[in-house]
């Protein structure tokens, strides 16, 4: 039951960023910073993948239903987007930690979630080659934002092993 909790806690966290992320504008459409993710590198560093996936799977959910497009087009690649970030993180996990940290996992999931959601829109939503195009785009964003996303989660973890739901309540009050 605690941990039910605690998996609830950090999902409601990592929604909470993905609504302070919504409010972002975007230079270009699907271009988005992808905080969330930070909430699931710490949750997988601390608490084991099972946890991580709990989170992240129940923030797309969430998500989906806050925003209004759960089962849109835009749910899909979602959700598309975080199982191929969640199963690079399940595989990067494995490296030698040594050389592998959460940059480099968050630079990892950052690509295999933009190269899910771009396989996903040319299988099912647009057939055309012409994505192609966008590939530099979502990969330089994907670098960038991960790079960042991973500092980010990097700082976090360098801290005393504390809750980081109560962590972020505190700061904030």
């Amino acid at each position: 039951m605690a941990e039910d909790h605690h998996i609830a806690r950090m999902a409601a966290l990592a929604l909470g960023l993905s609504v302070l992320e919504a409010a972002i504008p975007s230079p270009l459409p699907g271009v988005k910073p992808g905080l969330a993710n930070i909430v699931t590198l710490i949750v997988l560093a601390r608490y084991g993948w099972r946890t991580a996936v709990w989170v992240s799977l129940l923030r797309v959910l969430a998500g989906g239903l806050l925003f209004g497009n759960f089962l849109a087009p835009g749910f899909f690649l979602s959700l598309g987007g975080a199982l191929c970030s969640l199963a690079m993180l399940a595989a990067s996990q494995h490296l030698p930690q040594r050389w592998f940290g959460p940059v480099t996992h968050s630079i990892l999931a950052a690509f295999a979630h933009i190269a899910g959601q771009l396989l996903l829109v040319y299988f099912w939503l647009i057939p055309h080659t012409g994505l192609l195009y966008l590939v530099p785009v979502f990969a330089v964003a994907a670098l960038l934002f991960g790079t960042v996303n991973g500092l980010i989660a990097a700082h976090f973890l360098s801290e005393p092993d504390t809750d980081l739901a109560k962590a972020y309540i505190l700061k904030t009050h």
